[in-house]
């Protein structure tokens, strides 16, 4: 039988912060890269699986800070002209839109492709 040595209450401090070890605290853990890891290629796809055939672009692969990356998705929309959500580090925008996807994410620095077809 395996020992379990994660750590979930002290006595001396209280509850323990499951990704650090350290007493629990307010928001996120700042020992935890909010950053995702990756190549540094921004993908950009089309997608139409669970969505009764209404179509919508994800981009992923951005490897920026969640603060940063919500800035970007409305930035995004705003160029597409159209909704869309922030889900998981992907951003999706509602409609085939990759082609001004790609000039956009481009023009910002960001090395982009398109995958799927």
């Amino acid at each position: 039988m395996a020992k379990n040595s994660r750590l979930v209450y002290s006595t001396d401090s209280g509850r323990m912060c499951p990704d650090c070890g350290e007493p629990a605290h307010v928001g996120p853990c700042a020992k935890i890269s909010t950053v995702p890891s990756g190549d540094g290629i921004v993908r950009i796809k089309r997608e139409t699986k669970g969505r009764k055939g209404a179509g919508v672009s994800l981009v992923e692969g951005v490897q920026l800070a969640e603060k940063e990356l919500s800035t970007l998705a409305k930035r995004l929309k705003q160029v597409c002209g159209s909704g869309g959500a922030l889900k998981n580090g992907v951003i999706e925008i509602q409609g085939d839109h990759r082609e001004k996807l790609k000039a956009e994410l481009e023009k910002q620095g960001f090395k982009v492709k398109l995958a799927g077809g």
